[in-house]
């Protein structure tokens, strides 16, 4: 296959990999129509419509050999990579995409194709939404997660360590004991993180249709811990119409209830975890040069139950 017919790739793709990985992104981008021709030979795959793409990957929708409706997924060869991919084929398609196919080398997956036009957050009724991801994410959570994954308890204490020199970057003191009590309850569980297989990403947009059943999860950036610390995604999601509806203090509460009921979770475990959870967003935004605290992040934090 010529591979001039793949040569456009997406700019917002391009200017991605330009600002996160600099020469090694541009140059991956620069190879990447190659790469996607020889995969769609080796693998007998036609496409099957125009190429989408986010801020880390190319997606080809194609046809098998046999006719199966799928797409070709292609990103740079990372750590969320290879975490990706021990989730996939330890889900094995229970609650979440298909793994079909992978090429080690260029780290291109061969997924089930699913219906990347309606996400959840098609769904109005928001308990209806976070019903389905709820029952979605105890699916995903049941399982143990297997070797090679990061460790919250890793993740957990080095976000401690963090904490003492980063807090002072906020402007505002009331900001900064914020964080240092979010610190606290962290501290408190930091030395049971759990060993579930957690998505680490599941909102609503990470929800799509499909055929074999009405919703799957995509995307996962697979992580051994907690089922707590999974919940902001979710929480957060369609944070705009959260806002809109003027009682969000009312509506992350429902979500959490929802959640965490679905879930079979310790509500002040799961409250801690949210809360490590928000210290971490935070921690990475501090390091990205904020100065305070994002207003979702203390909305969500103002709505959890208390400890």
């Amino acid at each position: 296959m010529s591979t001039s017919k793949l040569a456009e790739v997406p700019q917002p793709l391009a200017a991605s990999y330009a600002r996160s990985f600099g020469e090694e992104g541009m140059a991956w981008i620069a190879a990447l129509p190659a790469v996607a021709a020889e995969l769609l030979d080796r693998w007998e795959l036609k496409r099957d419509g125009a190429a989408g793409a986010g801020e880390a990957s190319l997606v080809l929708p194609v046809l098998r050999k046999d006719g199966t409706r799928a797409v070709l997924k292609l990103q740079m060869p990372r750590e969320e990579t290879i975490a990706a991919l021990i989730g996939l084929r330890t889900w094995d398609g229970e609650g979440m995409v298909r793994l079909l196919d992978h090429d080690p080398e260029s780290s291109t997956m061969l997924l089930e194709r699913l219906d990347g036009a309606r996400t959840l957050t098609s769904i109005e009724d928001d308990d209806v939404a976070m019903g389905i991801l709820a029952e979605l994410q105890a699916r995903l959570v049941c399982l143990p997660a297997p070797q090679g994954l990061r460790s919250l308890g890793d993740i957990a204490t080095e976000m401690l360590e963090q904490v003492p020199r980063t807090v002072m970057a906020l402007a505002d003191p009331a900001d900064q004991q914020l964080l240092r009590g979010w610190a606290s309850a962290v501290a408190e569980l930091v030395g049971e993180p759990g060993d579930r297989m957690l998505h680490w990403d599941l909102h609503y947009d990470n929800v799509l249709a499909a055929e074999r059943e009405p919703w799957l999860g995509i995307d996962p950036e697979p992580l051994s811990g907690d089922p707590g610390f999974d919940l902001w995604p979710a929480l957060d999601s369609r944070w705009e119409d959260v806002v809109a509806k003027g009682d969000t203090l009312r509506m992350v509460r429902r979500r959490f209830d929802l959640l965490t009921e679905v879930l079979g979770l310790d509500r002040a475990r799961a409250t801690g975890w949210t809360l490590g959870r928000l210290l971490q967003n935070e921690l990475w935004d501090i390091e990205g040069g904020a100065t305070a605290l994002a207003p979702s992040s203390v909305a969500i934090a103002e709505s959890l139950p208390n400890r």
